[in-house]
């Protein structure tokens, strides 16, 4: 699915680590998928693991606490791996203490997964209005409670966890947070260079992954926020000297990526996707062939599959009329008749490695009463405060 293009040197590859350590996992390249709810499930990461020829970290849906402990149905079905999948990683949200060790104890106990990433990262409104995901680090008290309990809790299993640089530009958090999760005994850390008022908004602050790094030399720090491409991750770890690169809305419709990224960290040019229409079809029906099989019911997986229509498309000359059937197709047949309609000869469009996904800034995060005062005042969080289900 590769074709020539412009590519770094070999030489430029060299100068950024290849391989990342997490705990007893050695993954090389040193690139992870970041998890993305509604996004980042089973039929997903398998493509982009095939893409990238099983190269790689690749993360489950965000996974709530309190769900995984009750033993949800839903959940129980999103932290289903394939047997290929290795490591199998699981990322945990959760407020309370207790529910976080209770879950981790859980996934240790019964051999649930390999590695445990915690999401301090977030921005959405119904998890940081819980004191959640990126609102939760402003309370260092609870951030400290919650890392000690996942460590002790996950035995050998290694512990990481994701964040962003804070609430706000008032509000800003991070390099606590880093030397909280260095004293708990966190593997490693992965920071967006954003704000949680700015959602994925304006220009990912790649300064502040390098202060992160500066600040916490003992663990490996991640970088995220604003990799479009393989030489994007290459940058941002020259840049900033983080060890590794998380890789989000890059990704969407795009799961060839993962190849880029290995073909790039192997110091291999010209060989970064640039797929013709044809081929992206090709895949578009894969994903949705996955997601019925995963789900267990063709319809539901294209039904479920119309979210990423657009994102495969991005670029390509297909008309609004059908754009929006595809949108609303219900089965694969249906899903496939209407792509070979395409002029699927068209090669790879200019632009379409850019930015896609969300792009807008929020501006406002929703928190919890009072949740400003007093970033050492935790009263009031309990296990009342925990999302009862999973996937974002």
């Amino acid at each position: 699915m590769s074709t020539p293009t412009s590519t770094p040197p070999a030489a430029l590859a060299s100068t950024v680590n290849t391989a990342l350590q997490i705990g007893p996992h050695t993954v090389r390249p040193p690139v992870v998928l970041a998890p993305m709810a509604g996004i980042t499930n089973a039929p997903f990461r398998t493509l982009c693991r095939e893409f990238s020829g099983g190269k790689g970290l690749f993360v489950s849906e965000m996974i709530t606490t309190r769900a995984l402990v009750e033993r949800n149905e839903k959940t129980m079905q999103l932290i289903r791996f394939d047997a290929s999948e290795t490591p199998r990683s699981i990322q945990l949200y959760g407020v309370d203490p207790a529910t976080v060790g209770k879950a981790v104890r859980m996934i240790a106990d019964e051999g649930l997964a390999d590695h445990i990433d915690l999401n301090f990262g977030c921005p959405v409104p119904k998890v940081t209005r819980k004191g959640g995901g990126s609102a939760l680090p402003y309370k260092r008290p609870l951030l400290r409670a919650i890392l000690r309990e996942a460590v002790a809790g996950a035995g050998d299993l290694p512990v990481t966890m994701k964040m962003r640089k804070g609430i706000d530009d008032d509000h800003i958090t991070f390099l606590d947070a880093g030397r909280i999760a260095v004293e708990e005994g966190v593997t490693s850390i992965a920071l967006h260079g954003r704000t949680a008022a700015q959602h994925y908004g304006g220009t990912a602050d790649w300064d502040a992954i390098a202060r992160l790094k500066e600040h916490v030399p003992e663990i490996p720090v991640l970088g995220n926020g604003d990799i479009w491409s393989a030489d994007d991750a290459l940058r941002m770890m020259r840049e900033t000297g983080c060890d590794g690169v998380v890789v989000g809305r890059g990704c969407l419709g795009r799961p060839w990526l993962f190849g880029d990224l290995v073909a790039a960290f192997e110091g291999r040019g010209g060989q970064y996707a640039q797929p013709a229409l044809r081929e992206v079809a090709a895949v578009m029906v894969r994903h949705a062939t996955l997601l019925g099989e995963w789900i267990g019911d063709e319809a539901r997986g294209v039904i479920d599959f119309r979210k990423h229509v657009a994102w495969y498309l991005k670029g390509f000359a297909v008309g609004s009329e059908m754009r929006r059937r595809l949108a609303v197709t219900s089965s694969l047949s249906e899903l496939a008749e209407g792509l070979e309609e395409l002029e699927l000869d068209q090669p790879w469009p200019l632009g379409a490695d850019g930015p896609r996904g969300r792009t807008s800034g929020n501006g406002r995060v929703v928190l919890p009463d009072g949740w400003l005062k007093d970033p050492y005042d935790c009263a009031g969080i309990s296990e009342d405060a925990e999302l009862d289900t999973s996937g974002g």
